[in-house]
């Protein structure tokens, strides 16, 4: 089980949100680099960055973090948020992010994205609220299953699927076992569960399917309900 902790960008901030509502967004830190080096000296492995300006305007807008975090720490980098095309993919590789997750284009052009996964590390996002995948920063619902987009990318190359319940992002009220593993049993790709997650109790419910390989933190370090030190030394 790997840790990811996470970080969304929001105007060169450092913030959390409840329920993917861009005002509901609280501010942890006014440099996000500092974040993810004390992640990295907890022993993350992974950090897990959403460029949130860049998922509602379809493209990058928080470059002036992602590169200081890319220059002052030694962690893994995965990126989401507002990447749609090859030409983004490899300008976020050129800078240093180690792999980048595709979101509302893996829905509207699944095609796109097995070509570029040939390329690429690249992981898939599927974000659902009430079984069906949200796109475009959550703030559309398309008729499309979850599960149904799942199965899509089954031996297509992709890394991994990041997959959210939007309806408990943020909320601390515990992370969706079942959704996560219909996802992971539906792709058969290595799948990280994403989404209300709050205590020790949650990470604990993920291993012990044996099907889920990480697991997304966000709120749940930032308010204190994770002891996330003990959980790193724990699975190391």
């Amino acid at each position: 089980m790997t840790l990811y902790p996470a970080i969304d960008l929001k105007d060169g901030k450092a913030v959390r949100l409840t329920k993917g509502l861009m005002e509901s967004a609280k501010i942890y830190s006014n440099e996000p680099w500092e974040l993810v080096k004390k992640f990295e000296e907890m022993g993350a492995e992974w950090v897990h960055l959403v460029d949130l300006n860049g998922a509602f305007a379809g493209e990058p807008k928080n470059l002036e973090q992602i590169i200081k975090i890319r220059q002052n720490c030694n962690v893994k980098l995965e990126l989401g948020g507002g990447i749609r095309d090859e030409k983004t993919i490899q300008k976020m590789l050129e800078l240093g992010i180690d792999r980048v997750i595709l979101g509302s284009i893996a829905v509207k052009n699944p095609a796109f994205v097995k070509d570029m996964a040939a390329k690429y590390p690249i992981a898939v996002g599927i974000d659902a609220i009430e079984g069906y995948v949200a796109v475009e920063g959550w703030g559309e619902v398309s008729s499309m299953k979850a599960t149904d987009l799942a199965r899509e990318f089954a031996n297509a190359g992709v890394e991994a699927i990041i997959c959210t319940d939007v309806g408990k992002d943020g909320t601390l009220s515990g992370v969706n076992v079942e959704f996560t593993l219909e996802i992971a049993r539906a792709s058969g790709v290595s799948t990280i569960a994403s989404g209300g997650v709050r205590d020790e109790n949650d990470i604990t419910a993920l291993i012990e399917t044996k099907e889920v390989a990480g697991v997304i933190i966000g709120k749940a370090y930032y308010e204190g309900t994770l002891d996330l030190p003990k959980m790193f030394k724990l699975l190391s």
